[in-house]
Formats: C-alpha cells, sequence, structure tokens
C-alpha cells in the first residue's frame, strides 16, 4: 500500500496546525498506514504574501514594504505587547491579500476567501472550479507542490480536509489540478463542511465521479476501512510531527486538541449538531490528560487550544485536578461547577486562562426558548467567579433568534453593560437559520445563501425583528453603549478567539 497525501488547503485561521489531519495522521500511523500531512493553508498564504504588486496608495506600498517584518511579528510574542502595533501587523497582512484578490475578483484574506463571481454554496461553482483550475489565485503555487509531492511520495490516494465555506473553491480547483494530472490518483474529501453536506435530509451527491470519497464526521473509521485495515484504535492521539518546523502566526505554539465529538448536552434549539445527528463521543477525561501529557512530553508548546464543543464538566473536574505543563483555554457551558469560586481557582491553577462562554442571551424567555439550561443568576455568579480566579471570559451572544423581540434585545445589552468588569471578549453574531433543524418547521423560510449546498436560510420573524432590523439594533444601540464598546474594542481582529489569550497582560 502506498503512502497518504493528507492535505488542508486554503483559506483557514492560520494561526495552528490543523487538528483534523493530525487526528488522522495518528490513527492511520497507529494502524501501521504511511501518511504524510501538508499544511497548504499556511504554504499558500505565504506565497501569496510574497507575490509582487503594482500598488500606488501610501498603506499598500507600506504594507507591502513590511510583509516579512509583519509576518515575523505575529509569530513573536514582543508584538503583542503593544495592541495597537499588533492590530497594525494584522491590517497591514490583511491588506496585501486583499490587494492580491482583486485582480482575481476575490475579497481575500487571512480568514476568508469569497469569490464574487462563484458561490461554494453551488455545486456548479464548484465544479466550474474544477474544470478550471488555472483561474485559480493559488494554482502556480499549488500546481508546482502538489506535482513535487505526488512525484515524490508517489501516494495511493490523496485526502482533503474541507472544514470551512473559505476553503471549498481553493479544494475544488486542487482536486480538478489532480484529476487532470494524475487521474490515476484516488481522491478522498473529509471535514466539518463534507459532513454538514452529507447530513442533509435527501442528500444527492453532486460530485460522483469526481471524488472518490465523501468522508463524513471524525473519519478514522471510514478512512481506514478503505484503506483496508480493520480499525482498532480510533481514540489515538493526534500526530503533529509534520508541523512542528513551521511558523504559525502567533506568538507561541498552539496545540489544537479535541477531548470529545459532538455535544454532551445536545439539546438547544436550532443546533446544527443535532440537525446533523452527530453523536456525542467523548474521550475518557484520564486518557484525556494521559494523551497531553505524552504531547507536551515530545513537544514544546506554549498553548492548548481545546477544541470540543463544550468541553464536559468530567473533563473540566479532571483538569483541575490535573497540572498541565502549559496554559490552555476552550469552550464550555454555563455549568454548576462553576459556580464554586474554589473550583474556578482550581481551574486556573490547572493552567486555564480563558473560557469561551456561550451565553447567547440576557433573556430569561429567549433562553428558555431555545433550551440553552442556562439561569441569569448562576452566569452573573459564574462571570465573578472566573474573574476572580484570574480565568478570563469570551462570551458568545446571538441575536435575531425567533422568541427575541427589541426589547429582550436591549435586555441582553443591559445584562452585558452590568458585567462589562467580568467580561474580558464579546463575540456578538446574528442568528442564522440551519435549514434541516427540526424548529426550522415552524417557521417561514425564505432563501439566504441561495444554493443547493446551502446549509442556512432567512425567514420571516414571528415577531418582526428581522436581520436589519437587529443589525440596526448592534450598530446604533448595542455596539454604542460606553461599556461594550471597551469590551468590544479589546477583541483581536480577524483572529479573534485564537489570539485572546496571548493578549490578556495588555
Amino acid at each position: 500500500m502506498g503512502e497518504i497525501l493528507l492535505l488542508y488547503p486554503p483559506v483557514a485561521k492560520p494561526s495552528e496546525p490543523p487538528a483534523g489531519i493530525a487526528k488522522l495522521a495518528g490513527a492511520l500511523r497507529c494502524h501501521g498506514v504511511d501518511c504524510v500531512t501538508v499544511d497548504l493553508n499556511l504554504e499558500g498564504l505565504d506565497y501569496i504574501l510574497r507575490q509582487p504588486a503594482a500598488v500606488n496608495d501610501t498603506w499598500s506600498r507600506r504594507a507591502f514594504r513590511q510583509v516579512d517584518k509583519n509576518r515575523a511579528g505575529l509569530s513573536n510574542p514582543v508584538t503583542y505587547q503593544n495592541f495597537d502595533r499588533y492590530k497594525r501587523a494584522v491590517a497591514d497582512l490583511n491588506r496585501v491579500l486583499a490587494v492580491a484578490g482583486r485582480e482575481y475578483d476575490l475579497e481575500l484574506s487571512l480568514a476568508n476567501y469569497s469569490d464574487k463571481r462563484r458561490s461554494p454554496l453551488r455545486s456548479q461553482d464548484l465544479l466550474r472550479a474544477v474544470a478550471a483550475p488555472e483561474k485559480n489565485i493559488y494554482y502556480p503555487f499549488f500546481s508546482q507542490r502538489l506535482t513535487e509531492l505526488i512525484e515524490s511520495r508517489k501516494p495511493s490516494c490523496i485526502g482533503f480536509s474541507l472544514n470551512y465555506l473559505s476553503q471549498a473553491l481553493p479544494t475544488f480547483a486542487m482536486i480538478g489540478f489532480c484529476r487532470q494530472r494524475f487521474p490515476e490518483l484516488a481522491i478522498i474529501v473529509g471535514g466539518g463542511l463534507v459532513t454538514s453536506w452529507v447530513s442533509r435530509p435527501g442528500w444527492r451527491d453532486p460530485f460522483c465521479g469526481l471524488i472518490d470519497h465523501l468522508s463524513a464526521g471524525p473519519g478514522a473509521e471510514s478512512l481506514l476501512t478503505l484503506l483496508g485495515r480493520k480499525p482498532e484504535n480510533l481514540n489515538s492521539a493526534p500526530d503533529y510531527s509534520d508541523f512542528s518546523p513551521l511558523q504559525y502566526l502567533a506568538p507561541g505554539r498552539i496545540l489544537p486538541y479535541a477531548a470529545s465529538s459532538g455535544c454532551y448536552w445536545n439539546r438547544c434549539s436550532f443546533c446544527p449538531e443535532k440537525a446533523e445527528g452527530n453523536r456525542y463521543q467523548q474521550i475518557k477525561p484520564q486518557v484525556v490528560i494521559e494523551e497531553l501529557d505524552k504531547l507536551l512530553t515530545e513537544n514544546h508548546y506554549d498553548l492548548i487550544h481545546f477544541l470540543d464543543n463544550a468541553l464536559s464538566p468530567a473533563l473540566l473536574r479532571q483538569l483541575a485536578a490535573s497540572a498541565l505543563k502549559t496554559n490552555w483555554y476552550g469552550f464550555t457551558r454555563i455549568e454548576k461547577i462553576l459556580l464554586d469560586p474554589d473550583f474556578c481557582l482550581a481551574l486556573r491553577r490547572s493552567g486555564c486562562v480563558m473560557l469561551k462562554l456561550g451565553l447567547e442571551s440576557g433573556n430569561r424567555e429567549v433562553l428558555t426558548a431555545m433550551a440553552k439550561g442556562i439561569v441569569l443568576d448562576e452566569v452573573s455568579q459564574v462571570l465573578f467567579n472566573l474573574k476572580a480566579a484570574g480565568i478570563a471570559t469570551y462570551v458568545y451572544l446571538l441575536f435575531g433568534t425567533p422568541a427575541e423581540s427589541l426589547a429582550k434585545a436591549r435586555q441582553t445589552l443591559e445584562f452585558t453593560a452590568a458585567h462589562h468588569r467580568e467580561i474580558t471578549f464579546l463575540n456578538l453574531a446574528i442568528f442564522n437559520l440551519p435549514l434541516y433543524s427540526a424548529e426550522s418547521r415552524e417557521l417561514k423560510v425564505r432563501n439566504f445563501y441561495a444554493g443547493d449546498l446551502s446549509l442556512y436560510g432567512d425567514f420571516i420573524h414571528p415577531q418582526g425583528w428581522q436581520r436589519q432590523d437587529v443589525r440596526r439594533f448592534l450598530e446604533q444601540e448595542f455596539k454604542r453603549n460606553p461599556e461594550i464598546a471597551a469590551i468590544i474594542k479589546r477583541d483581536p481582529p480577524i483572529f479573534t478567539s485564537n489570539h485572546a489569550p496571548f493578549l490578556l497582560d495588555i
């Protein structure tokens, strides 16, 4: 059996190595399958940043002139000691990408790839990318890099990890190139976006004959089965060894780690995880600690990024009782165990520097309608406990849900402002309706992101609280509140929570 080539395509935030193919690599190598993992997202970024361009304005000239300085700066802790210097480095790199993208009618950034002519939500546009890979901005890079990899490695198959819409068009352009240049090569595509597509009711594969296998879910079991191997240890630790020499855009080495898949709560209304039927699977908490100890012993990491939809109470207890060799952060529900100040202090001693919290609303009726299982009085105590323990909070709010009105949104404003001392960062989002959630059947749905691969839609709001009304409220009221504006001002541009832990001492 030949080697397996696992690729992570552009565009995604380039602050840490890709967890999905590292997890696959760990499983494959544990079963004796040779593989190599390649971060084409990071390599593609460096390719674009080094392309010359004719620019006339002062900002663009400065941005192109200082690419190397800014690229190195975002990997240097000193840059993060001055927030203005940090923001300028991010903005200048983003400017270079934006200028490069214009020639191809793209809105290109450190975290996004948006084509004004083609949509990743339409299968016909993805197939057009397949038919003309040479029209993709990354073509000079990936045509050479893929040829080099395939001719030197001679893999038996090639796998693409497709997680975000921003990766879809570049991924399919690469598939098109591989089909033209190496037609005998088997192609597998997996990842979060593919899982969402395949989980749609009545899914019919528009890429049949082009892609040999679309892999839904975690992927290791189906890939091993395809390779003729009996899956025996699917909880093997991720293998990041191929990424160790790479310099990501972060001031320290980040270890992405998933202790579970799915969500243990699995009750929230309109939840995509629930709509897709993703089962909750958790690695035993003690095994998580053992794996992390091993990974941290083998390589130096400055920060662990837990990727779980929500860290379970059992894992939080295990973490609080452990002494990891480095700091960590992750997403958790506002659970009762966080009402204990001593427990929060134990979490901080274990290395917890930040928790991401899905509050969503400051109105009791909205939270009840969303089945969040959150009590606002308890939220106040949890926020206070975490602040006292020295743990930063990244609070997520969601506006425009079917149960919300302007009056209820204003209660969220009031709650947020009242807790401005305890909230370190904010993530503000406008509700998108998952088209295939059970709750969507009770609403009048209309097209939002038009395309046969769309996962979300617009709806007629039961209380007349339409998207334009929500946007107006956020811009004219919520963000203009002085206490809230100060929180929003702290948010790291583009990288948001991925860089937030590195800015906590500012």
